[in-house]
Parts: structure tokens; C-alpha cells; sequence
């Protein structure tokens, strides 16, 4: 971290008040050293990373952090705020601010900065000498590495009292009644020996003796006798972002190994992937911690061993508890369930144990639908692009087996089009497939995808799919409660599971409900191209209400699923394709009104919102929907209804002026492609402006006040009314 802050880049006396105001004084220290090339451009994508997941974390610490291309090298920023700033952490404001920006691609460069970072926040005497610390140029060799936590604690001068009074604070607050201790960052307490550097070690040499007295129970305070074999673990730790939180738990851990007296090694599964422990090490341990808030990775290679599994956070604040508990189920005798059982299936891996089965069912649907809708995009672009080059007859072209001039533009179009019509036919298959492989693992793709073809050649279509993709799942799962002899279960995934369920899913859709699933298939499309007048401007508003009402999340994905099976055959229905264009105009409303309205009204947005506006004009006009949940994250209950009527209005026009469309995705850029292409625009521009007046009525009827903006206010207004800037 040599080079990535010097004592130009932090404030001892950070002023600020709000989370963005402590942003911006610290980007503009990065801005005037040159490693920030646009100010404005840079916090709006820290406030968009803020978006995602708030980043204070426990023990007054707060690290807003960004990959952007405003940046031109790692750079890490540094503010110590004497009354605190609030940056979403449970126990309350932060003093130690930490803003880390990373070039845009600079994957490993800012997880390095940010794991390295995390790690040192961990070592509770690192914290407290920030908090003492009497000089900028001190403060950046400590957080360099340069000096040491022991010799940069020095008297606090006057003037940062506040801080030194919150340390204390802190330290206090980190004790428990029987006198043990948390590993909280920053936490003050537990004395942790100068020599022990922790801040660069890795994660594989973990290993110590010492005392730790834990929360709740009394471990041994003597190291393990010379000539015995210490107690083994190894862990795990993840978090949703796989960054700061992921490397904080995994330090923790470790060092609360060395006050144990037990060798304790963790693998942190972060966002730049993860590197595994050595299979030697796992068949050793005697014990597993499981600290995540994502799926573990690869999870049956800890199968069969006494084991703890809990979320992210526990592994930060009460790591020596863990290692107790596990200590405990060993000593009782506990064990998880062997490999072959213990797994879970991808649905179970990613959710709560209490989940009820109607969540699950949703999960096991939106697996198959999030493996099934690249497909969708490729095949439906391709085709499009072939109608696009070679005329509306394109689908009647031969093989390009058969004929193909490189010279004509009809063969290309015909390869593209006939390229596409195969992308197409895994539709049904791989949406079966990975419904079965959400309920069952890997053992369900074969039958799901079985049954998904077969649903094809009977006609059952899409509603066909759905139903063999369940049944196969279901199939594979009751053949696995089955008790088998252990010289066959060497078999089972390979050949007994895979022959049993297709032949039962296979017999189910042949014979006993592919008929009635096709005639259903045949009754909708019937219905569906029979909807005139009413009847389509009706569902094309509601397919726009359900677009617009959680932007990209599963609600969306139903609408559009729904309208991508319509043209997921050779020649969609001329009702299939007004739908699929309702859908596309519906999605696209969202972020261009948002931008819109950034743009027409921008003093009731904040500066981060007017940025991710100029973002959003492009998103919108590309269908993707995604682009305005900045703004309905900060102000759900004005923009998610606004946006909601826009989209019905537009779905609505859509159908009732006739608007067809082949293609799955585009937005504006697939226009050429769109039947009635000018009255689309027209709905689409008339939802967008139906949603941008609502929100900037709602937003304008609110009082002008900071706690009435969330997350955060671009402005104050004293009580004459002149606005003032947060931050100068």
C-alpha cells in the first residue's frame, strides 16, 4: 500500500456531516493529487456501489469504496470524524473513513486494497492508534504499514478530544458482562500484542497458542501440551459483495485461532473468485466454520465433520464462540451428513433451512428462467438480425447446407436466421433442465432435460417444460431418499439415477399428462391470438405493471418469460409478438424517465442521482429496466408507483396500436426491426413522460428537508430558504 496514500490524502479533521459530504472531501483530495480525473463522475459511482449495500461496518468504521474510470491508480483516502457519520453500520455512526477507489478493471488491484485493508481493521491496537494518531503523515504510515500501531500512539492534541473520547468509548463498549471479549473492529479492548502483526498474514499461516475467555463458556486458557496434536479447523468466509466483509471475518477468525491454541486456516471465497484449501488440510481438520451470507462453494468437500455454519457477521464479532461451539460438537461426537446427502441442492444452498415451499418453488422456476433467457437473447437477435438482412421469406430459405453464396445477402440472413432457430430450440429443454438441477443438483439435468425435449416433440411447449422440469426434480429426489446397498452407490449419479428418472419422466409426459399440458399450450395460444380491442390493451397494461414493479426482479422476469416463450418458435403468432414489443416498451420506461426527470427537475435529486441520470438515458434506451433502481432503492414509495403507471400506460398503447416485435431485447437499437416502429416511440415517450411528471409531482410535494431525502440530501435549506451546499 506504499504508494496508495500519502498525507495528502487524509483529514484528521473531517468536518463533513453526511456520508456523500465525506465522499466528496475526500475525493477532492484524491482529485487534486491527480488520481481522480472527473469529481462529479467519480461519487456517483461510489453512490451507486453505496446503493448496493451500505458499508460502515461495526466498531465505527466506514469504507465507501468504488471501481471507476475516473480513476487513474489505486488510491486509498482517509477522514477522522470527530461527531461520527452515519454509513449504515448497525452500532452506529463512523469516525474512521476509509474512501477507496480502484481503476475501472482493476479487479485484483482493488480487492487487494480492500482485503488488506479489512484485515488490518481487525487488529483492535491498528484502530485505536488511528484514533490517537496527532499528524496526517503519521496516520498515512500507519495505514501504510510503515510504522508501527504501538509507536504511532501518541498524546491526542487539542481539538480531536472527540475522537479520543470515542475510542474510549468504544473500547468500553467491547467487554461483556463475564469479562470476555468481541473482536469487533475497532473495538478497543483485548490487548493485542505488538508483535503480532496480523495485517499482512496470510491466511494459511494461522496458527498460534495463547488465552481467550469466550462469551458464554470457559475455554482453556494453557496452550496445548508440546507433544499433542492441536485442535484442527478450517472455515470458510463470504459475504454478498465478497470484499470487505468476507477478509474482516476471515482475520477474525484467525486471530481468535491463535488465542485458542488451535490451528485454524480459512479459505475466503471473495468476489475475484477464491483459491482452495489443500484437500490434506480439510481431511485433517477436526472441525468446520462456515461464516457466509452467499452459498458456500464446492460445500461437499467439508461434508462428514462437526460443523457451524453461520452468517458473515458472526465470524467478525464473535469468532472464539465459534471455535467453542465446534470444539463442542466435536467432543459430542457430532458430524454433518456424508457428502452424498449433505450438499443440498443449489436452491437450498442459496436460501434459509425455513424457507416454505412456496419460495422454493419460485427459486426452482426462476433457475430454470435465468439459465433459459440467454439463450433467448442469442437465439431471438439472430433471428431478427436474419429477418433484418434477408426479408420476411427468410424463414422459408433452405438449408444453408444446401445453398449458400457468400456473395448474397439473402444466405446470410438465412444462416443467421437458421442459427438463431437452433439457439431456440434449447429454450424448453434447458428451462426443464435447470428447474430439476434447482431442486435436485446435478442429478436432475438429465431427466429435466429429457423431459424439457420431449415436451417439444408432443407440443407442450413452454407450460410442458415447466411441468417436466418439476417433475424431474421431484423424480430424482425420492429415488435419493432410497436406502442402497454401498457397493452401488458408486453408480447412482451416473448410471442408475439418470436411467430410473427418464424413464419415468419420459413415461409421464408421453403418456399421462403431455396430452392434457399440450392442450393447454394450444388453449392459451389460441386465447392469445384471439385478443383484440380491450381484451390486449388490457394485458398489455397489466405486463407493464408487472415490468416496472421490482425492475429486473422476479416479478419482471414472469412478464417477460411469459413473452419470450410467445416467439420462441420458427413462426410466432402475430398476438405473440405485439406482447413481447409491450414488454420491451414497458421495461424501457423506468430509466428514461428517471433520467428525464434528472434532467427537468434536477434540484429535487441528489448530485450522486443527476450523475447515475446520465447513465440511466442509455440503460433505458438498451431495454434495460435495471438502470432506475438507484433511484427506487433511494425513494421507493415515489418512484416504483410512478414508474408502475408509466409502463402500464405504455404496455397499453403498445398493444393498442399494434406494435410487433421479433427480437427478445435491443430497446431502441431493434427499432428497424419493429412492426408500427413510429406509434411505439409514441408509447414509450408517453409513458416515460406520464412517470416523469408523477415523480416530480411526489418529489416536489415533500418537504424540502435533509431527513426527507433518502439516502442523503443534495442540499439543506436554512430557515429563510436559501440553500446551502453540504460540503464545500
Amino acid at each position: 500500500m506504499s504508494d496508495m496514500i500519502t498525507a495528502d490524502l487524509v483529514d484528521l479533521d473531517l468536518s463533513a456531516d453526511t456520508k456523500e459530504a465525506a465522499a466528496r472531501a475526500l475525493a477532492e483530495r484524491m482529485v487534486a493529487q491527480g488520481r481522480v480525473t472527473d469529481l462529479a463522475g467519480f461519487l456517483a459511482d461510489v453512490a451507486a456501489r453505496e446503493a448496493q449495500m451500505p458499508t460502515g461496518l461495526d466498531g465505527g468504521i466506514g469504507i465507501p469504496h468504488c471501481r471507476s474510470a475516473h480513476v487513474t491508480e489505486p488510491t486509498l483516502a482517509f477522514g477522522r470524524s470527530a461527531a461520527g457519520i452515519d454509513f449504515g453500520a448497525p452500532d452506529g455512526p463512523a469516525d474512521l473513513i476509509f474512501l477507496i477507489a480502484a481503476p475501472a478493471g482493476a479487479d485484483d488491484a482493488h480487492l487487494t486494497i480492500l482485503s488488506s485493508l479489512a484485515r488490518q481493521l481487525m487488529n483492535a491496537e491498528f484502530t485505536s492508534a488511528l484514533r490517537a494518531v496527532s499528524d496526517a503523515e503519521t496516520a498515512a504510515a500507519l495505514i501504510r504499514g510503515d510504522e508501527e500501531p504501538s509507536a504511532a500512539r501518541t498524546a491526542t492534541p487539542s481539538g480531536e478530544g472527540a475522537a479520543a473520547t470515542a475510542s474510549a468509548g468504544r473500547a468500553g463498549a467491547g467487554e461483556g458482562a463475564d469479562g470476555g471479549t468481541k473482536a469487533a473492529p475497532g473495538a478497543a479492548e483485548g490487548a493485542v500484542s505488538a508483535s503480532q502483526d496480523t495485517a499482512a498474514t496470510p491466511v494459511a499461516a494461522s496458527a498460534g497458542a495463547a488465552a481467550v475467555t469466550t462469551t458464554g463458556r470457559e475455554q482453556s486458557a494453557s496452550a496445548p501440551d508440546s507433544g499433542a496434536r492441536p485442535f484442527r479447523i478450517v472455515a470458510v468466509t463470504s459475504c454478498p459483495t465478497g470484499i470487505a466483509h468476507t477478509y474482516m471475518a476471515a482475520e477474525s477468525l484467525e486471530n481468535a485461532g491463535r488465542d485458542a491454541g488451535v490451528e485454524l486456516v480459512v479459505e475466503t471465497q471473495g468476489s475475484a473468485g477464491f483459491a482452495r484449501l489443500d484437500p490434506e488440510a480439510i481431511a485433517a481438520a477436526d472441525g468446520v466454520i462456515f461464516a457466509h451470507d452467499v452459498p458456500v462453494r464446492d460445500k461437499d468437500r467439508f461434508a462428514g465433520k462437526p460443523t457451524v455454519d453461520v452468517g458473515v457477521k458472526a465470524g467478525i464479532n464473535r469468532p472464539a464462540e465459534l471455535i467453542g461451539e465446534v470444539r463442542e460438537k466435536a467432543a459430542r461426537g457430532e458430524r454433518s451428513a456424508p457428502a452424498s446427502a449433505s450438499g443440498g441442492t443449489p436452491v437450498e444452498r442459496t436460501g434459509d433451512s425455513t424457507e416454505g415451499y412456496g419460495t422454493k418453488l419460485r427459486k426452482w422456476l426462476m433457475s430454470g428462467v435465468s439459465y433459459m433467457v440467454p439463450f433467448v437473447a442469442a437465439g431471438g437477435l439472430l433471428i431478427a438480425l436474419g429477418f433484418a438482412i434477408g426479408g420476411y421469406k427468410i424463414n422459408k430459405a433452405p438449408s444453408v447446407m444446401d445453398h449458400f453464396v457468400w456473395t448474397q445477402a439473402d444466405s446470410w440472413g438465412a444462416l443467421l436466421f437458421q442459427i438463431g432457430g437452433v439457439a431456440f430450440g434449447f429454450l424448453v429443454p434447458v428451462l426443464a433442465g435447470y428447474i430439476a438441477y434447482g431442486m435436485a443438483d446435478r442429478p436432475g439435468l438429465v431427466p429435466g432435460f429429457v423431459g424439457g425435449a420431449i415436451s417439444l416433440t408432443i407440443n407442450a411447449g413452454f407450460l410442458g417444460g415447466l411441468a417436466a422440469g418439476l417433475i424431474a426434480g421431484g423424480v430424482v429426489i425420492a429415488i435419493q431418499k432410497v436406502q442402497i446397498p454401498a457397493a452401488l452407490r458408486g453408480i447412482m449419479p451416473v448410471v442408475v439415477i439418470p436411467l430410473i428418472s427418464s424413464a419415468i419422466v419420459g413415461f409421464l409426459m408421453f403418456v399421462v399428462i403431455g396430452k392434457p399440458i399440450a392442450s393447454a399450450q394450444k388453449g392459451l395460444t389460441d386465447w392469445l391470438n384471439g385478443l383484440t380491442g380491450t381484451n390486449a390493451v388490457l394485458l398489455g397494461a397489466l405486463l407493464g405493471l408487472m415490468m416496472c414493479f421490482d425492475l429486473g426482479g422476479p416479478v419482471n422476469k414472469v412478464a417477460y418469460t411469459f413473452a419470450t416463450a410467445g416467439i420462441a418458435v420458427s413462426n410466432p403468432s402475430d398476438s405473440a409478438m405485439k406482447i413481447m414489443a409491450a414488454v420491451m416498451a414497458a421495461g424501457m420506461v423506468p430509466p428514461l424517465a428517471m433520467a428525464l426527470a434528472t434532467t427537468v427537475r434536477g434540484r429535487l435529486f441528489t448530485p450522486a442521482e443527476r450523475e447515475n441520470g446520465k447513465a440511466a438515458w442509455v440503460l433505458g434506451a438498451s431495454f434495460i429496466s435495471e438502470g432506475a433502481i438507484p433511484f427506487a432503492a433511494a425513494d421507493p414509495l415515489r418512484v416504483i408507483p410512478s414508474s408502475m403507471v408509466g409502463g402500464a400506460l405504455t404496455g397499453a398503447l403498445s398493444m393498442a396500436f399494434g406494435a410487433t416485435l421479433r427480437a427478445p431485447h435491443g430497446g431502441i437499437f431493434v427499432v428497424p426491426l419493429i412492426g408500427n416502429p413510429f406509434l411505439y416511440l409514441v408509447a414509450i415517450a408517453a409513458g416515460v413522460c406520464a412517470t416523469t411528471a408523477l415523480v416530480v409531482l411526489l418529489k416536489g410535494m415533500r418537504r424540502q428537508t435533509p431527513e426527507s431525502t433518502p439516502g442523503g440530501p443534495a442540499d439543506t435549506t436554512t430557515a429563510k430558504g436559501a440553500k446551502q451546499p453540504v460540503a464545500a
